[in-house]
């Protein structure tokens, strides 16, 4: 050994962990970020939504290693405009019309600022019992403000769980309809769902083990057609496999379609099957009553998600998961190893989330969910969806006013879509338009190997003139 090991290793040396930041340098560097970020929503309207960068771009900005001593925090936060904002897509751009919304606000970023300096493990309700129980409260709330099942409160049979999305919610529902068939062989189950449905659902199928997966026809407003399901289910059984999940979508992603969930729902009771409903984007819109004749059938299902973290001001990840029995959910995912075992699970008092999903570890996601739904009340959170509806309305009946323009599918709730009547180039050229501002962004997609414009407005920023500006550039092309 050498002296220098030696030494190293002696007992008079004692181990110190240094660069701390002290609660003095927090606050100092703490109240210049958040000026940064209040910075940040007052220009981001003018950033060019998405960067001029090249694949690559950004990593070459970086040093080659990791810094052996640490670093000046000025120093770091500079690198956010430097090495950053180059590189950013700016989501929550009031341009932003592409995909879905992933909309922030203030109130959410300080909830997520304090659950992170809080720095909670709810795992168990003895490892943070005020992140367990605010949990269980708020998502009990929303089955009274989304209209759902008064039994789906954890208070009843059902109950609520925050995920990080609604594939997560999907994955999970797919693998707790499984553990009820434990006796049958996974290659032989089968899972159905709409041709037009998120493909979250065939990956969570194939992630279970899943051997089949039946995508169902759809109908001339792309909801999937219930005689369909019914067919394909009968089918299965003659051929001798096991019909085990179907998913019905409130609010496709390509067009907001929304299938028939009670018919869906009496063909899965008939043949014991379970009824997953995946309403991530549109399932916001219920918190306005006017929208909730979508909801006809949502009492037969097993289960149900939905993304705050979409159109609901509440940022990413928070996906709200109900059940309408909590029971299977507990027995398809509770594992007890003894370092877990404690009197407060033991007595059936309490929930522990790590029962609830595939994770053991969870954190406070619940925190900034509270403190939107608390700053806004439930009357701002309505009168935010609904002037988002307002304007997708309005931009619909311009289109439709439009000689040369076409629309591909009904205006349900914020998505706009549509084509160019002239066919794919003359679409494809309408998008150009749009992305070329460089201040407005969209995507398309196609529907029956027809090129379409998706308008997607649920930013939190977005206003009339954001899409005054998207129709002059459509207008423009068209």
């Amino acid at each position: 050994m050498s002296e220098k090991t030696s030494h190293a290793l002696g007992a008079d040396i004692v181990p110190r962990v240094t660069g701390h930041m002290s609660p003095a340098e927090f606050r100092k560097h703490g109240k210049a970020m958040i000026d940064w970020i209040a910075d940040y929503w007052e220009r981001v309207e003018v950033e060019p939504v998405t960067p001029d960068v090249k694949p690559g771009d950004i990593r070459s900005r970086l040093p080659q290693s990791a810094p052996e001593d640490g670093e000046p925090f000025e120093s770091i936060a500079a690198d956010l405009d430097r090495i950053v904002m180059p590189g950013l897509t700016h989501w929550q751009s009031p341009g932003w019309f592409a995909y879905f919304p992933a909309n922030v606000s203030f109130p959410a970023i300080l909830g997520e600022l304090a659950a992170a300096g809080l720095g909670q493990q709810g795992m168990l309700w003895q490892t943070s019992p005020a992140t367990t129980e605010i949990e269980s409260h708020v998502l009990d709330w929303m089955v009274d403000l989304m209209g759902m099942p008064a039994d789906w409160k954890t208070t009843g049979r059902g109950g609520g769980v925050l995920q990080m999305s609604a594939s997560d919610s999907t994955h999970t529902a797919i693998v707790v309809a499984r553990s009820r068939h434990r006796e049958a062989d996974a290659s032989r189950m089968v899972v159905y769902t709409s041709a037009q449905a998120h493909s979250s659902i065939e990956k969570g199928a194939n992630v279970a083990g899943i051997g089949h997966v039946r995508l169902i026809d759809t109908d001339d407003e792309m909801a999937m057609r219930a005689p369909s399901l019914a067919a394909a289910i009968e089918a299965d059984l003659a051929a001798g496999l096991v019909p085990l999940f179907v998913c019905g979508t409130l609010g496709t992603t390509g067009t907001t379609a929304v299938d028939p969930l009670a018919a869906i729902g009496e063909i899965s009771r008939r043949h014991g099957l379970w009824f997953h409903v995946d309403a991530a984007y549109a399932g916001s819109a219920m918190i306005c009553e006017e929208f909730r004749h979508h909801l006809d059938g949502v009492e037969l299902a097993d289960s149900y998600t939905f993304n705050p973290h979409k159109w609901l001001l509440t940022n990413f990840d928070c996906s709200v998961f109900w059940v309408s029995d909590h029971a299977p959910l507990i027995e398809a995912m509770t594992i007890i190893p003894p370092y877990l075992r404690n009197a407060a699970s033991d007595s059936g008092e309490v929930i522990d989330y790590r029962d609830w999903h595939v994770p053991l570890g969870r954190r406070f996601r619940a925190l900034k969910l509270w403190f939107v739904i608390r700053h806004y009340g439930a009357e701002g959170l309505r009168s935010y969806v609904r002037e988002h509806v307002r304007l997708a309305q309005d931009l619909t009946e311009r289109i439709e006013a439009h000689p040369s323009l076409q629309m591909v599918a009904p205006t349900l709730f914020g998505l706009v879509s549509f084509a160019h009547a002239d066919g794919d180039e003359a679409t494809a050229r309408v998008v150009d338009a749009i992305n070329a501002t460089r201040t407005s962004y969209v995507v398309p997609s196609t529907l029956a190997d027809r090129l379409f414009v998706r308008v997607a407005i649920g930013s939190t920023l977005t206003e009339q003139r954001h899409v005054d500006a998207v129709w002059s550039a459509i207008e423009g092309a068209a």
